[in-house]
């Protein structure tokens, strides 16, 4: 599996006869490397956590431009396929959905999910989800979402065993570093662990310090990521 950190929630993954985009967040997102080509390249699939701007992004123009299969919450792919997007694949908590290369499974999160559109009309846009992808010959990926820290996710483990982790850290509108460094080693099994959801706005935590400072003395390893270099893992 090759990973790239494409700033704030937004990850790509490379795997074997797929391209996934998670929260393809690119403009607006002040830590975008920059090139939507490079970023979008081959992708197959989207898969969305929740309705926010700063994680729907860039998906109607992505999913025009490619085709790319838009997976998400029911109430979002539908608002997104009243928007244009032509492949849509409706999910919901706890289910799972085979996509050929991966399957694909939701959890829940503790967050929100609406969004304001141009005309100033909100739109509820179902429920916030973690995403589990597994693939074969592949380690299971778990991407948390926007959210809390919550004692199920231990069952979370216990159904999925995920082996690579990526939590939000950024505090204020997600758990912080320490309270993220909690959930990891209490609830998870991790080899791998990488920190998401911050240094993108000057809201949200700036660094990684107190989620690595969190960490100090567990097995998991931790793994900053540098916006725009793949990692394979």
């Amino acid at each position: 599996m090759k990973l790239t950190w494409l700033g704030h929630a937004a990850f790509r993954i490379e795997i074997k006869d797929a391209v996934i985009l998670i929260d393809p967040f690119f403009t607006g997102n002040p830590k975008f490397p920059g090139d939507h080509a490079a970023a979008s390249k081959g992708v197959t699939h989207i898969v969305l956590t929740h309705g926010h701007g700063d994680h729907v992004g860039d998906t109607l123009a992505i999913a025009k431009a490619t085709g790319a299969k838009v997976i998400g919450d029911a109430d979002l792919v539908s608002f997104l396929a009243r928007q244009g997007v032509s492949n849509v694949d409706p999910m919901n908590s706890g289910g799972t959905v085979d996509q050929g290369p991966f399957r694909v499974s939701y959890t829940v999160a503790h967050h929100s999910s609406a969004m304001i559109d141009d005309n100033g009309v909100s739109h509820s846009l179902g429920h916030p989800h973690g995403v589990v992808i597994r693939a074969p010959g592949e380690k299971t990926l778990y991407h948390a979402g926007d959210t809390d820290i919550f004692s199920d996710m231990a069952l979370i483990d216990e159904i999925y065993q995920p082996k690579i982790g990526i939590l939000p850290i950024g505090d204020r509108f997600t758990m912080g570093g320490a309270v993220a460094a909690m959930a990891a080693r209490r609830f998870f099994h991790f080899e791998t662990v990488i920190p998401g959801h911050y240094a993108s706005f000057p809201m949200v935590d700036a660094t990684a310090d107190a989620f690595i400072d969190g960490m100090k003395g567990a097995e998991t390893k931790v793994v900053v990521p540098v916006v725009g270099e793949a990692m394979t893992l």
